[in-house]
């Protein structure tokens, strides 16, 4: 697309319309506000509770994809939100591990060829992190980790054309309700999905460090016996 043709397509959308529409409908963005605080409470736990430890740069990076799963949502970008929303899982992921697995995290950095995949993360876990299998098990983790990641990959590798790409031309970016609600769904369920993550792994293990106001806004929701299961104090 020759440049005055991509600039004029470009300009034709109008952003701001798309993020007053956005911003109009409270039902999505107060969900999407609470999902980001909650991954915001994580970060700020583990920021200080594992302070000086490199994996860190994980849950940054988990954050500001949730973050970005908003923003891309606002502007009607809903097949790239998908893509944010798998980084936000992944990164949860890597920094289970990897906060305990220095060596493994400085041939990541060195090595391009080297990775580690969510396979190898969740079979470490069942392995070496204490309770996890008993604990996912009550959780339903696993199962709904899978089934999730399987969907979410599905679109963002375009296995199934057209889903959530409601626009043929980048003119025609502007709101759809019907898909912005297939997005807070799946928004919904992932920022879930590693919460409980954390509460079966390292959350559970820095739990004594938690503020009692992180604890409780962590703790709630939950059923009577899953607090019971894991159990993790409010105070």
């Amino acid at each position: 697309m020759p440049h005055t043709k991509l600039a004029a397509a470009v300009k034709a959308v109008d952003w701001n319309a798309n993020v007053t529409a956005f911003l109009s409908d409270s039902s999505i963005t107060k969900v999407m506000a609470q999902r980001n605080l909650r991954l915001a409470i994580w970060a700020r736990q583990f920021e200080i509770s594992d302070h000086g430890n490199p994996a860190l740069c994980f849950i940054r990076e988990m954050q500001i994809a949730g973050q970005h799963v908003a923003a891309l949502t606002a502007l009607a970008l809903y097949k790239p939100a998908a893509g944010s929303m798998r980084t936000m899982l992944e990164a949860a992921m890597y920094y289970t591990y990897f906060r305990t697995h220095p060596s493994e995290l400085a041939t990541v950095v060195r090595d391009p060829t080297y990775y580690v995949d969510k396979r190898t993360i969740l079979e470490y876990h069942k392995v070496h992190t204490a309770n996890f299998v008993d604990l996912q098990r009550k959780l339903g983790l696993v199962s709904r980790l899978e089934k999730w990641y399987s969907r979410t990959s599905a679109i963002v590798h375009g296995q199934i054309p057209g889903t959530w790409m409601d626009h043929h031309t980048i003119a025609e970016i502007s709101p759809i309700k019907a898909t912005e609600g297939l997005v807070l769904a799946n928004l919904k369920e992932g920022e879930e999905i590693v919460h409980r993550l954390f509460l079966c792994t390292a959350g559970r293990l820095l739990w004594d460090v938690f503020s009692s106001a992180a604890k409780a806004e962590l703790l709630r929701g939950l059923a009577g016996n899953l607090k019971a299961a894991l159990a993790l104090d409010a105070a």
